[in-house]
């Protein structure tokens, strides 16, 4: 699983040009699956992205995480993370989860986020997004289950 978080003033995501999400401070949150991935993983996942500190402090240091600043999440599934140019210049998707699965696991994203942090809203899962954004720093962080050692 990896997470793009991205600290951002401000996200929003359109679909078919009607607003469907949008914050103020807080993290812009792409999600993207693989094989290998588990609920548990997930889990692990939703609990890191809690913690992370990427929220200046007082003195100008990232000591801060999102329930610190009373932050929002606007999380948004992301299938391309998962994309490889290890041969050619066209992405090959063989590494992402299929559709099913994946929109199985970007529920349970959703529903487990949901219960640990109240201010999440999130995209519209295979839909023809439109995402906009005010990265503040900017400031852009990947979380990956493999390099953090949560896969099996």
């Amino acid at each position: 699983m990896k997470l793009f978080v991205q600290r951002v003033l401000s996200s929003n995501v359109k679909v078919s040009s009607n607003l469907v999400a949008s914050i103020s401070k807080g993290e812009l949150v792409l999600v993207s699956f693989t094989i290998s991935d588990t609920k548990q993983i997930i889990d692990k996942m939703i609990d890191k992205l809690l913690k992370i500190r990427i929220f200046e402090d007082e003195n100008g240091l990232t000591n801060l995480n999102i329930a610190s600043v009373n932050g929002e999440i606007l999380a948004v599934s992301q299938f391309s993370l998962y994309a490889s140019l290890v041969q050619g210049n066209r992405p090959s998707f063989i590494n992402c989860l299929n559709k099913e699965q994946a929109e199985e696991f970007f529920n349970y994203f959703k529903e487990k986020l949901s219960e640990k942090y109240e201010k999440v809203q999130f995209g519209i899962f295979h839909a023809d997004m439109k995402v906009e954004l005010i990265n503040d720093g900017p400031f852009s962080i990947e979380l990956d289950s493999k390099e953090l050692g949560y896969e099996r």
